[in-house]
C-alpha cells in the first residue's frame, strides 16, 4: 500500500518538474492525503501483530483514504463545472506548525488553477483518476477493518 502511494507521489512530481504541469491547492493537499496512505503503510509495518500499532494505521490508512476521495470530488466538479463562485485557495493552508510550502515549496507549493483542466489519460483528468484511487484505498481499508474481526483460525 505504501509502495503504490509512494509511486504515486513520484507520479506526481513527474508531472510537475518534469512535464512542468503546475499543481493547484487541491493538487497539493490531493498529495498530502497520498502521504498519509504512505504514513499508514509504514506505522503498520512497524509492528503489524501489536493491536495498537495495527488500529493507528488503519485509522490514519482510512481517514486519508476518505479525504482524498473528497478533495478529489471536489477537485473534479470544480474542472466540470466551472465557475465565478465556486473556486479553490489561492495559497495552501497548512497549520502554522506545519507550514510544508514554506519548508519544501518545490512539493508544496501551489502555482495552478484548480479548475484548468491540463493531463488527461483515456478521456479522464488527473482528479478523475485520484476518485478512483481513493475509492480503491478506501474499499481496501475498509475490508482490511473488517478482516479484524474475523481472525483466520490456526
Amino acid at each position: 500500500m505504501a509502495f503504490t502511494a509512494f509511486m504515486l507521489e513520484c507520479a506526481a512530481l513527474y508531472f510537475q518538474h518534469i512535464m512542468k504541469l503546475q499543481p493547484c491547492v487541491m493538487c497539493i493537499y490531493e498529495r498530502v492525503a497520498l502521504m498519509g496512505i504512505i504514513a499508514a503503510g509504514l506505522i503498520g509495518a512497524i509492528a503489524p501483530k501489536n493491536t495498537l500499532v495495527k488500529v493507528i494505521a488503519i485509522g490514519i490508512w482510512l481517514y486519508a483514504a476518505w479525504r482524498g476521495l473528497e478533495l478529489s470530488w471536489e477537485h473534479t466538479m470544480l474542472q466540470l463545472y466551472p465557475s465565478p463562485f465556486a473556486s479553490c485557495d489561492f495559497f495552501v493552508n497548512f497549520p502554522d506548525w506545519l507550514p510544508l510550502q514554506e519548508w519544501v515549496p518545490s512539493v508544496f507549493e501551489a502555482t495552478g488553477d484548480c479548475a484548468v483542466r491540463q493531463w488527461a489519460f483515456l478521456g479522464l483528468d488527473m482528479p478523475q483518476w485520484l476518485i478512483g484511487i481513493f475509492a480503491a484505498y478506501l474499499l481496501v481499508g475498509i475490508i482490511v477493518t473488517i478482516s479484524l474481526f474475523f481472525p483466520t483460525k490456526k
